[in-house]
């Protein structure tokens, strides 16, 4: 398949081979993150497994950051490829690898200073805040590593070659599980052997993952003067700053609403943790193919060939219908036995019910963020981003107030009870957005 597939292929077959790569990257990512918790909860203890739970929701937002920011970068990139801007291209591509390496060294510095205290401020249970502020301070010290990883990998998807990071995360994920099990079952080091083993992971990968883009970079005609540009960044900039909203307003809800499930004791902490994390898996295939629309859709429109958008959506649409049956079918039938992968024979029943009472109601609604997602991808990719962040904010905000102010008098299944309304929202602002036509014109008054 040549380069430029996602402007000559059928719809679904150029999104469903441009995602699939993603897809199954991001799985292999989930799920090294989900043998963290798996190790540590069967081999140190549940109070461990609540500790990196109690972290996730922070270092999630971290996370979040970086891949939004590389997708809003990839946006500029895209545009530059489909109009066949090589010289440009290329200046793109360094100028978000260099902003974004400055972002992350002063987002580490800030994590260090302050990961204990915000930990304090959500309510985290004193039985477990000494593991999570050992967690995070080694977590912050590779934060730059998995910001220059996501902005790589963003970049070979802006370049159609979403293969690339599949392959690179293949590699890390399968790194990081030997590294996981030996620091932790041979070392005897505990949560801070996780924590390092991901560092370490991420760390090779980088250094990887830069050298095959400077050879991929070869490939392309045009002769490149300069290494940054305040143009490009504020281009950048502009789709950026949503973007990153957008791939953070569910963590900054997760982190927001952590400070109501702690309220309800370690136990509960517990099996929340391992809940979130399979619900973290479920929503991979969702946000890869959000990403793909927003290549697809900024690829196309720097071609001119807009009527190729709507097509895009359709076939979205019925890959997100394909993937939250599948995901419905295997929770309902398999719910148990996931929560029991994490806990181990020495779970508490409390943890148990959390985490089954969780999976059991989110099961239904994972077609909800596919909806949400792919129609912020076509919005993102055009650049359109008022609504796009008005949207995701009315998203953040519901998921917020329910949780806090009805969990508390109601039970903490109002937690999950906020997720599906603060995704509707969210879907139905972006979808009208998307219907009045308006993202045409702002893409053409941003080319």
């Amino acid at each position: 398949m040549d380069k430029e597939y996602l402007l000559h292929e059928r719809p679904l077959k150029a999104l469903f081979f441009f995602a699939c790569p993603m897809i199954i990257g991001n799985l292999f990512q989930q799920f090294y993150t989900m043998i963290d918790s798996v190790v540590v909860g069967r081999y140190v203890s549940e109070q461990a497994l609540a500790a990196i739970g109690a972290s996730y929701s922070f270092t999630n937002v971290f996370i979040c950051v970086a891949i939004g920011g590389g997708i809003g970068a990839s946006v500029i990139t895209s545009r530059y490829f489909g109009a066949r801007e090589y010289t440009r291209m290329k200046r793109s591509i360094f100028t978000a690898l260099l902003s974004f390496l400055v972002v992350s060294v002063i987002l580490a510095c800030l994590g260090l200073l302050f990961g204990r205290q915000i930990m304090v401020a959500l309510k985290t249970p004193d039985e477990i805040l000494d593991m999570a502020s050992t967690y995070l301070n080694i977590y912050f010290y590779g934060l730059p590593f998995l910001f220059m990883y996501n902005v790589l990998s963003s970049m070979f998807n802006a370049l159609g070659r979403s293969r690339i990071p599949l392959y690179l995360l293949m590699f890390s994920s399968i790194l990081n599980i030997i590294l996981d099990i030996y620091s932790v079952r041979t070392l005897h080091m505990g949560i801070a052997g996780v924590a390092w083993a991901t560092v370490i992971a991420q760390g090779i990968s980088v250094v990887l993952s830069f050298f095959l883009l400077l050879r991929e970079l070869r490939s392309y005609e045009g002769k490149q003067t300069t290494v940054f540009s305040k143009n490009d960044l504020k281009q950048m900039t502009h789709v950026a700053l949503p973007s990153i909203l957008q791939q953070s307003t569910v963590s900054i809800g997760m982190m927001l609403v952590q400070s109501v499930v702690n309220s309800f004791g370690t136990e509960a902490l517990a099996g929340f943790s391992a809940a979130m994390r399979v619900e973290s898996l479920c929503i991979v295939p969702m946000s890869a193919l959000g990403n793909a629309l927003s290549s697809y859709t900024a690829q196309n429109l720097g071609s001119g060939k807009t009527e190729r958008i709507k097509k895009g959506l359709q076939s979205a649409l019925l890959l997100v219908a394909m993937f939250a049956l599948i995901i419905c079918v295997i929770i309902e039938c398999f719910k148990k036995p996931i929560v029991l992968a994490f806990l181990g024979s020495e779970g508490t029943a409390t943890a148990l019910q959390t985490g089954i009472g969780y999976l059991t109601f989110m099961g239904w609604f994972f077609a909800l963020i596919g909806l949400k997602m792919s129609v912020d991808g076509i919005l993102r990719g055009a650049a359109d981003m008022k609504m796009f962040t008005i949207a995701n904010l009315a998203n953040l905000t519901l998921r917020v107030f329910v949780a806090a102010v009805f969990a508390p008098q109601f039970g903490i299944q109002m937690v999950w009870y906020a997720v599906p309304i603060g995704w509707s929202v969210n879907f139905i602002i972006s979808f009208a957005e998307y219907r009045s036509g308006r993202y045409k014109l702002l893409a053409n008054r941003t080319a």
